[in-house]
């Protein structure tokens, strides 16, 4: 019986993941599929982009919010008695990992969506708030400073692992939390492969701000 519970937990948490917040979004409120336009993106960014400051700020809380909630599903399930205390961690990262399947490979959006960083980074807060919090920080110091978004998920996803390998909480962390941080920087890395090479070559996009910034100065 428990591990029907389980299956089904798994399912709808690739399902909780493959909700296409910015192929919904742009559609329901602007009529056009971000997908089309812009980095033909379905993800935060690119709806920051294309549609505007407020239409990706909505994407991007939905987004962390798919990851979140379906991570923490691992805690309903130890309440309910159908695992145990020493599961929880494993299943979260289960369950989390499904949620960012899901928005990579979206069922309801023809398995094309985002890079999954907003919705990793839910995952995050729902196994590590803090470190999450820390790498939130990490990545806005990055953007400010390059004004590269990709940049600022990549270190951010590369200082998780690292820093949980330092202890900066003065903790010794679980081998499987530290496996698992750098699984996660390794799909960050595998979902930027292409703005990589751009920022090998200087041809990235700069962020929004630097737009922003330009047409002030030029009005």
């Amino acid at each position: 019986m428990n591990s029907i519970f389980i299956g089904v937990t798994c399912v709808a948490a690739y399902l909780i993941g493959s909700i296409p917040t910015a192929v919904w979004y742009g559609e329901g409120f602007f009529g056009i599929d971000v997908r089309q336009h812009g980095s033909g993106n379905a993800g935060a960014t690119n709806v920051f982009r294309v549609l505007g400051k407020r239409a990706g700020t909505i994407v991007m809380l939905v987004d962390v919010l798919k990851g979140y909630t379906a991570t923490i599903m691992a805690a309903l399930l130890w309440y309910t008695g159908i695992i145990t205390s020493t599961e929880v961690l494993t299943f979260k990262i289960i369950f989390g990992l499904l949620a960012v399947t899901g928005h990579l490979y979206p069922v309801f959006a023809q398995f094309k969506g985002g890079k999954g960083v907003a919705s990793l980074l839910g995952m995050v807060l729902a196994i590590h708030p803090e470190m999450a919090l820390v790498c939130i920080g990490i990545f806005l110091l990055v953007v400010i400073a390059s004004q590269y978004v990709s940049l600022g998920s990549i270190l951010a996803a590369l200082a998780f692992p690292v820093l949980l390998l330092l202890r900066i909480f003065g903790e010794k962390e679980s081998p499987l939390l530290i496996v698992f941080g750098f699984i996660v920087f390794l799909m960050v890395v595998f979902t930027h492969q292409k703005n990589i090479g751009r920022l090998l070559r200087g041809q990235e996009n700069r962020t929004v701000l630097i737009r922003l910034r330009k047409k002030r100065d030029g009005a």
